[in-house]
């Protein structure tokens, strides 16, 4: 399989949230500040070479570096998040200076992660602190313009000469099939065979208009949303409400969601996936350094069961074909191959181990099994 790592910009401060969560607020923030909130609860996370990184460093450093340990361990690509409200953009430096440095070796394509920002951290998804919309053909040819450079970039990964740009919450773009068209006639313009496009199966609701050329899978929120027995989402739900219901009573902060993550790996490796979905892991999941006591912790995450729901994936999933990785560095929530003082490199040896390193990946490509470099080739939040 190819792993694609699913990788959050957030490490840097911004204007827009020092305002919205403090002055120099980053994700390390939220890491920080994380406590136990039950009997080995491993919080807070370290990074484990103590490194809180900045990536707006304009030298690309740590762009770089993360580039280097993703290749040793046989991951395939990043998928950067792109934050784009109709001309208004998030988090992009970091992009920026990965596109302005073409020494780092690293393949990449690009997410869209076209969701509403309120405060959902906090319980209060009723301030919207920035709207999503979508506007018309003019709205969408300025965010094409916007994406093209990156197109453009020979790192960019494409697919049957059309760069992969995913979508992550496709059933909200009404007029999906129209921009579709102007994205496919402006990327054959600008010299490609039209777009690549791919669309998240998430929590949410889903999408079967068959305006993607694939879907990919969002992990663990598809499968504790849509892919666990019927005992066993009652089992959940029935806990969530009894822990909930026990904090409202006595004024206590106890953990209210729990789940073990075995459930959702049995979800992942026991489906059938069409020939054009790409499957979704998640490495771990626990988001209490963003929400407290009201996050969601998946229990029983190590890096064994990881490498055993890889293994599985891998028996069914043909070697062209991508698999989606939550995620590379998502540490607010808990959901990061990077290594950190608690488990190590584990969860990346798991990923060599099963789909092989950097010495592994190159001798293939010089033999033409896994097409031109940055190009893919033919092809045959949510946690809860």
């Amino acid at each position: 399989m190819r792993p694609l790592a699913l990788y959050l910009p957030q490490f840097h401060s911004f204007k827009e949230n020092d305002e919205w969560w403090g002055s120099g607020y980053t994700e390390w923030t939220a890491v920080r500040r994380a406590k136990p909130l039950f009997s080995g609860h491993a919080e807070p996370r370290e990074p484990y070479d103590g490194d809180h990184y900045d990536l707006s460093d304009p030298a690309g450093t740590r762009l770089s570096i993360q580039a280097d340990m993703a290749r040793e361990y046989g991951i395939y690509g990043f998928v950067f998040y792109q934050y784009y409200f109709t001309g208004h953009k998030l988090m992009e430096r970091p992009m920026e200076i990965l596109l302005s440095h073409p020494e780092i070796d690293l393949r990449y394509c690009i997410c869209w992660a076209n969701e509403t920002w309120t405060r959902a951290w906090y319980d209060k998804q009723e301030e919207v602190l920035m709207k999503q919309e979508y506007g018309g053909e003019a709205e969408w040819k300025a965010h094409f313009e916007e994406l093209l450079p990156f197109f453009k970039d020979e790192r960019y990964i494409k697919c049957e000469g059309r760069p992969m740009l995913c979508i992550y919450r496709t059933f909200d773009i009404d007029e999906l099939a129209s921009m579709r068209k102007c994205f496919d006639r402006w990327a054959v313009e600008a010299g490609f065979e039209g777009i690549y496009l791919v669309g998240g199966k998430t929590a949410g609701e889903t999408d079967d208009r068959g305006i993607c050329d694939a879907r990919y899978y969002f992990e663990p929120g598809y499968s504790l949303k849509h892919g666990l027995p019927p005992l066993r989402s009652l089992s959940y739900k029935l806990s969530t409400g009894s822990r909930h219901l026990y904090n409202k009573i006595f004024g206590k902060e106890i953990l209210e969601r729990r789940i073990p993550i075995e459930w959702i790996y049995s979800s992942i490796s026991d489906r059938d996936y069409a020939e054009n979905e790409f499957p979704g892991i998640v490495a771990r999941w626990d988001n209490t350094p963003r929400r407290g006591y009201k996050g969601l912790v998946y229990t029983g995450a190590s890096p064994a069961g990881f490498k055993e729901t890889l293994c599985k994936l891998d028996k069914v999933v043909p070697s062209d074909r991508f698999v989606f990785i939550n995620a590379w560095n998502e540490w607010g929530e808990g959901a990061m191959l990077e290594p950190d003082k608690a488990e190590g490199f584990g969860y990346l040896e798991a990923v060599r181990d099963v789909c092989g390193g950097s010495d592994d990946q190159r001798e293939q490509e010089n033999h033409g099994d896994r097409g031109d470099r940055g190009n893919q080739g033919d092809l045959g939040d949510q946690g809860e």
